[in-house]
């Protein structure tokens, strides 16, 4: 059933652009029989992976997981990742393969945060935020602080229409001379891109680094994440909204300027009416 789910993916879609590498080998590995976590196992071997605690990093059937055991305190402690056959499992065991930095910081993050409070009916801002970010996140990377401006004060047809051109795979096809990109990383985000609908979401994460850095992963981008991760204090608020659809590039439809006047997915959001 997972062979069948991940042939679904089409690896040339601009949000898996930057996985395919990693991602069509491990199609092609399901698709001839393999197991799902001896394949991730091998890739992470290959990759000398290690988890905060410099345990190396291996991909287990989720009945490894002790009963009563916080799956990210797991990690921590042995640094073996529970992983079931689905896509939900697989695109989080991608962003490990290339992110593993900035993946190490988000366990580390949660597994203090069980330590110290244990685990409760709320996880705490702390592990909301972090939740936040291994889930639905996506990279907002441009070195012009007035398009993250843009972005948090929901300007989406300045965003999107007036300054198309900025963008990777917007004005120019090739990226050359682009002024902001984004790569997701929340690999339950992944997983919805899978199937797009209008409406999907993305909690964005501004990163002052230029959109090249997108281009090839892993790399310098993972160290920019994890960068972030270390000197912000980890909150929600540190996220701006994004409908995924809205950015150039990602959808035919949103060539056409109306396309943004759908005010329940481009909401005007109370920043944007208070400016």
């Amino acid at each position: 059933m997972l062979a069948a789910a991940v042939a679904e993916i089409d690896w040339a879609r601009p949000w898996f652009r930057p996985f395919v590498a990693h991602g069509t080998a491990l199609t092609a590995a399901l698709q001839g029989g393999a197991d799902l976590r001896t394949a991730l196992s091998e890739i992470a071997a290959r990759l000398a992976l290690r988890n905060a605690r410099g345990v190396p990093l291996r991909f287990v059937p989720q009945a490894e997981l002790p009963a009563g055991t916080a799956y990210e305190a797991h990690i921590f402690a042995t640094g073996a990742v529970p992983t079931r056959d689905n896509l939900h499992d697989f695109f989080n065991a991608l962003i490990w393969l290339h992110f593993p930095r900035s993946k190490r910081v988000l366990n580390r993050l949660q597994a203090h945060a069980i330590a110290a409070t244990g685990v409760q009916s709320r996880r705490g801002s702390l592990r909301d935020a972090a939740t936040l970010f291994d889930e639905n996140a996506i990279l907002f990377l441009s070195a012009d602080s007035g398009l993250e401006s843009v972005l948090r004060g929901f300007g989406w047809e300045h965003l999107f229409v007036a300054r198309r051109s900025v963008w990777v795979g917007g004005g120019d096809a090739d990226g050359d001379g682009a002024s902001c990109g984004v790569v997701p990383f929340g690999h339950a985000l992944l997983e919805k891109l899978v199937r797009p609908y209008k409406a999907l979401t993305a909690h964005a994460w501004p990163l002052s680094v230029p959109p090249e850095a997108g281009v090839a992963l892993p790399g310098s981008l993972d160290d920019s994440v994890c960068a972030s991760l270390e000197a912000a204090e980890l909150h929600s608020g540190r996220f701006a909204p994004l409908p995924v659809l809205g950015i150039p590039g990602w959808c035919e439809a949103n060539c056409d300027p109306a396309f943004y006047a759908d005010t329940s997915v481009f909401r005007r959001g109370r920043r944007a009416q208070a400016a």
